[in-house]
């Protein structure tokens, strides 16, 4: 079965910016996941707990979700090729 890279890496990507948009919003309406998103913000410049840090971050995610997931989907899609031949 082969996948669709650039669907696997855009699922990955939506999915990982939305987890960033709702930790980024629950920590700064409910106070929860702050020492998670603390540490994120240090990998991510302008995440913070809100809105606009909320969308900040969750580019930054869809960014990084979009490669790491065409990057998972290419590499399966090669090994299925091998496995084949």
């Amino acid at each position: 079965m082969k996948l669709d890279t650039v669907k696997f890496g855009l699922a990955g990507g939506i999915i990982s910016a939305l987890f960033m948009f709702v930790l980024a919003l629950g920590s700064a309406f409910a106070g929860w996941g702050t020492g998670m998103l603390d540490s994120l913000a240090t990998m991510y410049i302008g995440y913070k707990a809100g809105f606009l840090g909320g969308l900040i971050g969750g580019l930054w995610a869809f960014v990084e979700g979009f490669v790491s997931f065409y990057l998972i989907a290419w590499v399966y899609d090669y090994l299925q090729k091998e496995k084949q031949a």
